[in-house]
């Protein structure tokens, strides 16, 4: 058995240590308020290289016009794409910033991509924003996503709406903001006609949330009376999980930022035959290139779903 003895100090300043505790709370709560100014952003957008937060998604006549990349087939384009944006604390430690202004130049990538898919064709998309797994970060960073999250719906979703963009939201909303979830039914209820493309956003999700609380309604159901034990098949699990929002609950492909290769709990039933694609980037660096090569991957594939093609 090992055992360690560590002498006991023999003062301690509590005042000096309660100052100092205070003093560096005071900074990151300062940083992260300086870093959610709108002035301040759009200063820090000029000197570190994030893109500017004025950026709508929109798309206008020129865009409308573009044809898809020569290197991608039309007929071959995912129906669904999810992506797990992954990097965004790295990209801003590897430039000297705060986590969340990696956030923010986070959202600038997302709205590149939804441009995309609203171009291409393509006609869900999914992404994984925050996990139920993220609640262990600390409390400022937590705050500071939700409000991050509540400003860009605020700011976005006209664009969105007039652009024919669909917004869901999916996941345990039970701790979130209630100026957040206001924010989020209005969204939904403005959008939920839009046809054109549908940006599912998981917040406070996990594939095993999805999962538990799937069994725990079709267990509500049989205790009802309204089904039987007999009657539980895949559908009727499918139809409890909450991609149920949408016409293609199943993801065709899915690309992951920042070389990590793993789907970290992440629409784990609905995964079960989606091609993966795994990019270096971290995802604000994550752009059309990228995803057209993740495209270009998914596109030289054979999916044969169990089969075997003779």
């Amino acid at each position: 058995m090992l055992s360690l003895r560590v002498r006991p100090p023999t003062s301690f300043d509590f005042r000096r240590f309660n100052a100092g505790y205070l003093e560096r709370r005071w900074r990151l709560s300062r940083d992260c308020f300086l870093s959610f100014s709108p002035k301040v952003e759009e200063n820090r957008g000029v000197r570190f290289g994030v893109k500017s937060s004025k950026s709508e998604v929109s798309f206008t006549a020129a865009e409308e016009e573009e044809t898809l990349p020569e290197e991608l087939q039309p007929e071959l384009m995912p129906k669904h794409v999810a992506i797990i944006m992954d990097g965004n604390g790295r990209w801003a430690k590897n430039r000297g910033l705060q986590p969340w202004d990696g956030h923010r130049a986070g959202v600038e990538a997302l709205k590149e991509i939804v441009k995309l898919c609203g171009k291409w064709g393509i006609q869900v998309l999914t992404v994984f924003a925050f996990s139920t797994d993220n609640w262990i970060r600390p409390r400022i960073e937590i705050d500071f996503l939700f409000s991050l999250f509540e400003r860009s719906l605020k700011s976005e979703f006209q664009n969105l709406a007039e652009n024919n963009v669909r917004i869901s939201i999916i996941g345990d909303s039970s701790k979130l903001p209630k100026s957040l979830l206001r924010v989020i039914n209005e969204v939904e209820e403005v959008t939920k006609n839009n046809t054109r493309l549908q940006l599912i956003v998981a917040v406070g999700y996990s594939g095993k949330y999805d999962v538990l609380q799937a069994c725990r309604g079709i267990a509500q159901r049989v205790k009802d009376g309204e089904i039987g034990v007999e009657e539980i098949d895949e559908r009727l699990i499918e139809e409890e999980l909450e991609t149920n929002c949408t016409e293609f609950p199943y993801p065709d492909l899915l690309i992951r930022t920042s070389g990590e290769l793993r789907v970290s709990n992440f629409l784990l039933w609905q995964l079960a035959y989606t091609e993966l694609f795994f990019a270096q980037e971290l995802w604000p660096d994550f752009g059309r290139s990228g995803f057209i090569e993740a495209l270009t991957s998914f596109q030289q594939r054979q999916r044969r779903f169990g089969g075997r093609k003779s």
